[in-house]
């Protein structure tokens, strides 16, 4: 089962290189000290016609959901930090693409997922910061109008 399973990751971290994405969010929350909380997001695309493949990933790895999108593609997304760094820790041998996005979503992973955003001190948070923009740069496309600034002010970490 062993060689089969490494070829299986082989196979998703191959897919994740070309039709997946790789995502530290941040999102406005009123009910947290900081106004924002951060979300790890993988998410692995494909026609629906062949939503099978996506289908199979999620048993692979028995966590994530499956969406249909109106425009004929569905989703596989895995959120949580505790899922997230499960699975790009399994993928991260493969990976030969996106390993800048996974590193860096690895590191706030284990940050997060160990500390509320609330006790993070300010190298931490600098640290976060430097990560959503570094996946971000590295990334394709983003339609994202957060900028580092305004994110670094919304955390209270400017004059």
């Amino acid at each position: 089962m062993g060689s089969r399973l490494n070829t299986d990751l082989a196979y998703i971290a191959g897919f994740l290189d070309g039709d997946g994405s790789i995502m530290l969010q941040v999102k406005s929350r009123g009910d947290t000290s900081r106004g924002v909380r951060f979300m790890a997001t993988i998410c692995l695309y494909q026609d629906t016609r062949h939503a099978d493949t996506l289908l199979w990933m999620r048993e692979v790895f028995s966590i994530g959901y499956i969406s249909h999108r109106k425009d004929g593609i569905t989703e596989l997304k895995i959120n949580g930090f505790d899922s997230v760094h499960q699975v790009l820790t399994q993928l991260q041998p493969y990976v030969k693409f996106k390993q800048v996005q996974v590193s860096a979503l690895l590191r706030a992973c284990i940050l997060l997922r160990t500390t509320k955003i609330g006790q993070l001190n300010e190298f931490q948070l600098r640290e976060l910061v430097d990560i959503v923009f570094l996946i971000k740069q590295h990334n394709y496309k983003s339609h994202a109008t957060l900028s580092k600034d305004s994110l670094l002010h919304r955390l209270g970490l400017t004059p």
